[in-house]
């Protein structure tokens, strides 16, 4: 199935560009999805995006999936779906 994966900010930099459309298999978790694109991208996407203690994404790093975040659904262990769109942010801070 066709996911598209969105790169924002530091994450954009990594990968050298602001999205691209993966095929992956049905089932496939936010959990999978990254670690997918950490092996396709290598030491400096895992080490922004994963938590260096564990192989958990970083709680400092937000994960959408067609606008709403991973955490309000469940987690990464969400499912993907043919056509969604699947956006890696940076943390925000503000003031």
């Amino acid at each position: 199935m066709k996911v598209k994966a969105r790169y924002f900010a530091h994450v954009r930099e990594i990968v050298g560009k602001s999205e691209e459309t993966l095929d992956v298999p049905s089932g496939t978790t936010a959990q999978a999805f990254l670690t997918m694109l950490s092996q396709k991208y290598g030491e400096a996407f895992r080490d922004y995006v994963f938590s260096k203690e564990s192989d958990e994404p970083s709680p400092n790093v937000n994960f959408l999936l067609d606008g709403k975040n991973v955490n309000t659904m469940k987690g990464t262990e969400t499912i993907l779906y043919e056509g969604s769109s699947f956006a890696i942010l940076p943390p925000v801070g503000g003031g």
